[in-house]
C-alpha cells in the first residue's frame, strides 16, 4: 500500500468521501479548502484522508474512510499515522480530529494513534445534517473532538 496526495486535476474518490460524511456541499468544501490523500493497493484507491488547516499551526484530520473489504486490515491506522506525520512534517504544531459520538471503532482508532479527547459539539450532526444518521444502532448527535501535539 502507498498513500500519495490526490494530483492537481485527479478526480477525488467520491464514493469514499461520502461514505465517511453524507454531505455533498460540506465534502466538497473540504476538498476546496484541504489536501486530500489516498491510499493504493497497486492502483486502486482503497482509503483517503483530507488535512485542512482550521487556524495558525493547526490542521484538521477529516472524512478517513476505507473501503469496506480493506477495513480492519491496518489501512485506517496507517492514513491516521500518515496523517499526523504529514501535518508534522509540514509544521503544523497541533492536529484534531472530530467524530460521531456513535463512531466507537474511531475512537479508538484515534486513541491507539495517539489523539486525546478535548471536547464534546453538543448535537452538532443535528445541526449540520438534514437528515438523522444511525452509526452502530445509535443516532449520531454529538461530535466528540480529539487532537494531538505535534
Amino acid at each position: 500500500m502507498r498513500i500519495r496526495q490526490l494530483a492537481a486535476g485527479e478526480q477525488p474518490p467520491m464514493d469514499l468521501l461520502l461514505s465517511a460524511d453524507p454531505s455533498e456541499v460540506i465534502v466538497e468544501e473540504y476538498l476546496r479548502r484541504g489536501q486530500c490523500f489516498i491510499a493504493l493497493m497497486k492502483e486502486t484507491v482503497i482509503g483517503e484522508y483530507v488535512l485542512l488547516p482550521t487556524r495558525p499551526e493547526t490542521i484538521e484530520l477529516v472524512n478517513v474512510a476505507v473501503a469496506e473489504e480493506y477495513q480492519g486490515q491496518g489501512v485506517g491506522k496507517n492514513l491516521v499515522n500518515h496523517a499526523v506525520k504529514q501535518a508534522r512534517d509540514s509544521g503544523y504544531r497541533t492536529i484534531e480530529v472530530g467524530t460521531g459520538n456513535s463512531s466507537v471503532d474511531q475512537l479508538a482508532l484515534y486513541q491507539k494513534c495517539g489523539f486525546r479527547m478535548t471536547g464534546i459539539d453538543r448535537d452538532f450532526f443535528i445541526r449540520h445534517y438534514p437528515e438523522e444518521i444511525y452509526e452502530n444502532g445509535i443516532q449520531v448527535r454529538d461530535m466528540v473532538r480529539l487532537s494531538q501535539d505535534l
